[in-house]
């Protein structure tokens, strides 16, 4: 038995049909999310231990620290809690006064631009982010009554809060 091999065999056709009705459909379908996808990055500078221990004692300087609890904000000096903001009767963080405060601060001390926000471990990366943008830039109306963005303390750096309930 003898095999035989013919040379003048076509190779078989490719279906590509199928592909291309799928490449026809998925790249608008990739096109049109990708134009309404934004990423935000939020900017941060975390202190290092050689900035930390160069304070001198002769220089007293302003410490902002926005301390987030489960149920308040507070806001303090480094050395001990100045205001207090309990949440509201919804539950939601009441933004609005601490940002009346800071904007106080900011009134006081212009040249400011680092503050703390420190937060309990157990609570949600949202109101970490919703507390930063507090921090960092509040809607204020100016003297034509139109609302701007004014920049309070921009560079945040975070931890943990302290203990203590």
């Amino acid at each position: 038995m003898r095999k035989t091999h013919r040379k003048d065999k076509e190779a078989p056709d490719l279906e590509i049909t199928s592909f291309l009705n799928l490449m026809i459909i998925l790249v608008p379908f990739l096109l049109m999310s990708a134009a309404f996808s934004q990423i935000a990055i939020l900017q941060l500078n975390l202190p290092t231990q050689a900035i930390a221990g160069e304070s001198d004692s002769n220089k007293k300087e302003l410490t902002i620290e926005v301390i987030v609890r489960e149920k308040r904000l507070e806001l303090g000096d480094g050395k001990q809690i100045v205001q207090v903001f309990p949440n509201k009767e919804d539950g939601a963080y009441d933004f609005t006064g601490l940002a009346k405060s800071l904007i106080q601060i900011k009134a006081n001390f212009p040249d400011k631009l680092d503050a703390q926000v420190l937060m309990e471990q157990s609570l949600k990366y949202d109101v970490l982010v919703q507390t930063m943008d507090t921090v960092s830039i509040v809607e204020a109306v100016n003297a034509d009554g139109e609302k701007e963005k004014v920049e309070l303390f921009p560079a945040i750096s975070i931890g943990d809060a302290p203990g203590g309930k």
